[in-house]
C-alpha cells in the first residue's frame, strides 16, 4: 500500500456556518466550498491548508455518524484520511494482514473521492479514513 500524503483532517461541528469564524477569521483559512454527501448524512466544508485540508463536518441527521459521534464526544477531530494510490488494493492488503476494516468496498466521499473507514480498534483508537482521488 502507498500513503501518498494526508489528504484531510475530519473535524465534527455542530454547525458549519458556527465554526467558519474561527478557521476563516482566526486562522485565516479561506473556504474551499461546501458539499451535502446524502448517503454519509453530512454536510462538509473544506479549508485548504498546504497541500492538505481541515474538513469540517456537519451532521444532517441526528443518527448519521457525525451526530452519533456529537452525542458521544462532543465537536473535535474525528478522523484522519490518507490517500492512497489505489484504495482497492490498499483494502486488499489491509483485510490480509488481518485489519479490522468498517469498509471492506469503497464508497463515495466527497469531492468525488472514493473512501472507505478502517476500524479504531485496529488502529490505536484513531479513525482513519483511506480516499483515492482521480
Amino acid at each position: 500500500m502507498k500513503v501518498e500524503k494526508l489528504d484531510h483532517i475530519g473535524i465534527a461541528v455542530e454547525k458549519i456556518d458556527l465554526a467558519l469564524p474561527f478557521w476563516e477569521g482566526t486562522l485565516g483559512l479561506v473556504l474551499h466550498g461546501t458539499e451535502e454527501v446524502k448517503e454519509q448524512k453530512v454536510k462538509t466544508a473544506f479549508l485548504p491548508v498546504g497541500d492538505t485540508e481541515i474538513e469540517l463536518l456537519e451532521s444532517t441527521d441526528p443518527e448519521g455518524p457525525i451526530g452519533k459521534f456529537i452525542a458521544a464526544k462532543g465537536q473535535g477531530v474525528q478522523h484522519l484520511a490518507f490517500r492512497v494510490e489505489n484504495i482497492d488494493a490498499a483494502l486488499a492488503e489491509l483485510k490480509d494482514k488481518g485489519i479490522r476494516l468498517i469498509d471492506e468496498t469503497p464508497r463515495y466521499g466527497a469531492g468525488g473521492a472514493r473512501i472507505a473507514f478502517l476500524h479504531p480498534k485496529a488502529t490505536g483508537g484513531v479513525l482513519i479514513e483511506l480516499c483515492e482521488r482521480k
